[in-house]
């Protein structure tokens, strides 16, 4: 069983039954797990353990496809912020590779004071851990994935949306069960260019687009809503619902240590030199800086939890961040950026390709919390080849995401 869409397939947790999943969105899930260790997602497959889902099968799947086919792609850049042609949206950069004793800033040429990385990843620190710690029966968010396919036979890229919600409860036992609903929200052409593109093709409500990683596969992409699926399921181990390096529950994230030192050493526990759903190399800071965003994008964890997340963040070396980031839905924020050339080129041999793909998080400086996570290319290659270096190939923009009182309808 060589060919992935077949392994995705086999992958599929038991529990949830016949219930369909489309090729579309086996395709989507597929295109993001070949972009891991680039993003490890929140939700994971351990070795040697079920699959644990969210929602129930939408992430888990993705991460189960990462896991069989073991297809690793770079995480990071080649040292500085990659250019930016009209798809993708940066902004200011501010000083990286500051070590834990030096300056908070300097004075430009122009007057003005450009703050360190660590002075801003510490000053959202203290917003964060600063946010009133409120609990309610469910975790909820809701997310929006986009992911550029190339339209087949076309000289234009469309970008495909896909919509996630899902509700974790706070207690545990055998009779608690995570809900979830997903729908495509549609495929559209990525920028002005593409669109002049595709209707240049006639404008085809159904796009034929190349599946990475599956030679000769067929993949038509509407550019209308899918219907909304829904799907339950148990918790695993009883309260295991969350990945941080291993199966966590919520119980285990509330009592994470408020110590950046401390959270550190609790997070290293469960590295073993590599992705945490590849077996391609990977440095220890890029796999802290990979769990570690995952943990402020939409875990529930306390605020002072994640202003230890930020805090932590801030010590590494090669950071980077930029101001003035728009994410997919056009909210500005600010990014992180970690580059581990190493890693990229012992990941991109296994990967058999030479792409390169730099991962950051967006977040809102006043409140320490997360816009989104993307993938930016930095050398084309593989899924994103013909992508000019600065594209935004993938992202996953959260919503909603809180402590709510109110279930999922029925």
């Amino acid at each position: 069983m060589n060919d992935p869409i077949d392994r995705l397939r086999a992958a599929r947790p038991a529990h949830l039954g016949d219930t369909p999943v489309d090729e579309r969105t086996r395709a989507a899930e597929l295109t993001r797990a070949m972009a891991q260790p680039r993003q490890e997602r929140r939700t994971r497959r351990a070795p040697g353990r079920r699959t644990i889902a969210r929602p129930a099968w939408g992430l888990g799947l993705a991460g189960a496809a990462a896991a069989v086919t073991a297809v690793a792609v770079a995480v990071t850049g080649t040292g500085g912020t990659p250019p930016s042609p009209s798809a993708a949206r940066t902004g200011q950069a501010v000083s990286s590779s500051e070590s834990p004793g030096s300056s908070p800033g300097r004075t430009a040429p122009d007057g003005q004071v450009r703050l360190s990385a660590r002075t801003v990843l510490l000053a959202a620190a203290h917003r964060a851990a600063g946010q009133p710690d409120e609990t309610g029966a469910w975790w909820h968010t809701v997310s929006v994935s986009r992911t550029l396919f190339r339209a087949e036979g076309a000289d234009y890229t469309v970008v495909d949306r896909q919509r996630t919600e899902s509700w974790t409860p706070s207690a545990t036992g055998p009779e608690q069960r995570q809900y979830s609903g997903s729908q495509s929200l549609g495929a559209q052409p990525a920028t002005p260019e593409d669109e002049a593109a595709w209707r240049e093709a006639g404008a085809p409500a159904e796009i034929p687009v190349v599946v990475p990683g599956k030679k000769g596969a067929k993949l038509s992409l509407s550019t209308g809503p899918g219907e909304v699926q829904k799907g339950q399921a148990p918790l695993p181990d009883g309260d295991k619902v969350f990945w941080l390096g291993r199966n966590v529950s919520v119980r285990d994230l509330r009592a994470l240590p408020s110590e950046p030192d401390a959270l550190k050493a609790w997070l290293l526990r469960s590295y073993k030199g590599h992705g945490t759903e590849s077996s391609a190399p990977m440095t220890r800071d890029a796999w802290l800086f990979t769990v570690t965003t995952g943990l402020i994008a939409d875990m529930p964890v306390t605020p002072e939890v994640r202003g230890a997340a930020f805090r932590m963040l801030a010590g590494l070396a090669s950071i980077e961040v930029t101001r003035d980031v728009t994410d997919a839905e056009g909210r500005a924020g600010t990014a992180v950026t970690i580059d581990e050339p190493e890693a990229s080129a012992m990941g991109k041999a296994a990967a058999g390709n030479d792409g390169v793909l730099r991962t950051r998080l967006i977040f809102d400086e006043e409140t320490g919390r997360a816009l989104a996570t993307e993938n930016v290319v930095v050398r084309p290659g593989g899924p994103q080849a013909g992508m000019e270096p600065g594209t935004v190939w993938n992202s996953d923009v959260t919503l909603e995401s809180g402590w709510t009182d109110d279930g999922p309808a029925s």
